[in-house]
């Protein structure tokens, strides 16, 4: 009889064991899942105090996007494109990179173009298609987190991007060869205010 008790306890700990470890899982994924959704819905800027040359301090503040990352480390475009110009097609580097956006995707806002400042930009689309950038920020200052890397782009894809961004049916038909682009998928993106 202790036996058959003991062993029901037993089962009953173990249920409720399992419960509070469910309950605190679920907790964790939510957290989780807030931490990661773009800063724009919840309207959070993020901000950092920068001290210029003659001591004056200058507050920047940043709307975030995908998962939470801070301006600090981000190299400048003009560096990157020096990186990007020693990368063979199948290279990659994680990178963090502040750069001016030339063009976004017109139809959701799911990729830009960054200038690099040497003649040359370089495409970003956003992991796993997990956020999007709005469709107005065009010459905006943008710091973008993640993986830099070359890939040879198909004729088809080079000419849904250029639907995307507006480009004329003559611009359209005039492409006809894959190009080497300079590509990043980015995991978090801070829009600079």
């Amino acid at each position: 009889m202790k036996s058959l008790t003991l062993l029901i306890i037993c089962v009953l700990t173990l249920n409720s064991c399992k419960k509070k470890s469910e309950e605190h899982t679920e907790k964790n994924l939510e957290t989780s899942a807030i931490e990661n959704v773009s800063g724009s819905e919840e309207g959070i800027l993020a901000d950092t105090t920068t001290t210029s040359a003659h001591g004056n301090t200058n507050k920047v503040e940043y709307i975030p996007f995908g998962i939470k990352i801070i301006p600090d480390d981000a190299i400048a475009a003009t560096s990157m494109a020096k990186h990007y110009k020693t990368m063979n097609t199948g290279d990659s580097i994680h990178s963090k990179i502040k750069a001016k956006v030339n063009n976004v995707c017109q139809a959701k806002g799911c990729w830009m173009t960054l200038n690099l400042e040497d003649g040359n930009e370089v495409m970003v689309k956003f992991k796993d298609y997990g956020f999007f950038v709005p469709k107005d920020i065009a010459g905006k200052e943008v710091i973008v987190n993640g993986k830099a890397y070359v890939k040879e782009v198909p004729v088809d894809e080079l000419k849904h991007y250029a639907e995307d961004a507006g480009k004329s049916a003559k611009d359209i038909a005039a492409i006809t060869e894959p190009e080497r682009t300079y590509s990043f998928e980015a995991d978090g993106v801070l829009l600079r205010q």
